[in-house]
């Protein structure tokens, strides 16, 4: 049983978190146009447009510094809000594992808890107010118990996916309490987080990353 991904693999998956991103962007822009200005998907496929770029120009290094540079490429590009979210995923992601080649269990609970608390501090969202939060805290969460019960990183992942799902799609049920969502109070319920529903694609995508 695989226990640890290596550089390589790390690499892969963020390219393919970057590929799936980029191809949902009307998925995500029309997500975005219940209650927002509708171009958040267009946000998104530039940003991780360019962190891909960016990835495939970098040189061997570990993987703290690999999710240093992506999150610094899509901080540098991304319009709104946007940017310092998902920029910030990654930065924090990767100042907790930095000079690290291998990451384990552990290494994932950390670096997406050091995620989740620098993303709060910015913005100051909580779980239940219809943000990227509430797929990523349930995510933490998963792996924090995955930790605790000694379950091997496969099933890990897996585990962090599904919370993530499931808190994605709490987010139709939401209020929106954040961005330009928020004015529209009880016509935001009914729809998808756009932000969240990203989040749940890259702990999909992780879960998914033994195979590929």
């Amino acid at each position: 049983m695989v226990e640890r991904l290596g550089n390589s693999q790390i690499k892969r998956v963020l390219n393919k978190i970057a590929a799936r991103i980029i191809q949902a962007r009307d998925e995500l822009n029309s997500m975005d146009s219940a209650c927002g200005d509708g171009d958040f998907g267009t946000s998104m496929w530039i940003s991780f447009g360019n962190a891909q770029k960016q990835l495939e120009t970098l040189p061997n290094t570990d993987t703290g510094s690999m999710m240093l540079t992506y999150g610094q490429a899509i901080l540098s590009s991304a319009g709104g809000a946007a940017g310092p979210v998902f920029g910030s995923f990654f930065i924090e992601a990767g100042k907790g594992v930095k000079g690290k080649d291998e990451l384990d269990v552990e290494d994932f609970a950390r670096m997406f808890s050091a995620s989740l608390e620098k993303i709060q501090r910015q913005g100051g969202a909580k779980v239940g107010d219809k943000t990227v939060v509430d797929a990523l805290d349930p995510a933490v969460n998963a792996l924090k118990e995955a930790v605790k019960n000694k379950t091997e990183l496969p099933q890990s992942l897996r585990n962090a996916a599904t919370a993530a799902m499931t808190g994605c799609e709490s987010t139709k049920g939401i209020i929106a309490r954040h961005g330009k969502a928020k004015y529209l109070g009880e016509q935001s319920i009914g729809y998808v987080d756009p932000g969240a529903y990203v989040m749940m694609i890259i702990f999909e995508t992780f879960a998914k990353s033994l195979d590929l």
